[in-house]
């Protein structure tokens, strides 16, 4: 089973969440709305899936990010979640809260050896 397959998402505190999108629309191109963009692509090794990754910049006092204090979380895309979380679980790594379903798929989040929080994303079957 591959673990990892792709970046699913770029998560930053910031101070003025509307300006910072602007900005970086006015400089970057990036085509936001109002919680941030998605950049879609296609996985190599399965060209017939598409999925994306998206970007959002959250609210300085946002609680999202903890228990990490850093101001960054990046959330990785996997294939199979809950077996990848018994696995790292078994590997002893931390393992935060209970996985979420909803329609944008299966979440689940851990910490990394310095505690910054890692967010686990098995997008929605197409």
């Amino acid at each position: 089973m591959k673990r990892v397959i792709g970046i699913g998402g770029i998560f930053f505190k910031c101070k003025d969440q509307a300006a910072v999108r602007s900005w970086y629309k006015k400089h970057l191109g990036i085509p936001t709305e109002d919680w941030g963009a998605v950049f879609p692509w296609r996985r190599h090794d399965k060209p017939e899936e598409e999925t994306y990754t998206a970007w959002s910049p959250f609210k300085g006092d946002t609680k999202y990010l903890e228990p990490s204090q850093h101001d960054y979380m990046v959330n990785y895309q996997v294939e199979d979640l809950a077996t990848l979380l018994v696995q790292l679980r078994e590997e002893g790594v931390t393992i935060i809260g209970e996985v979420d379903e909803s329609e944008f798929g299966k979440f689940g989040w851990i910490l990394d050896p310095e505690g910054r929080k890692i967010e686990l994303w098995e997008p929605p079957k197409p």
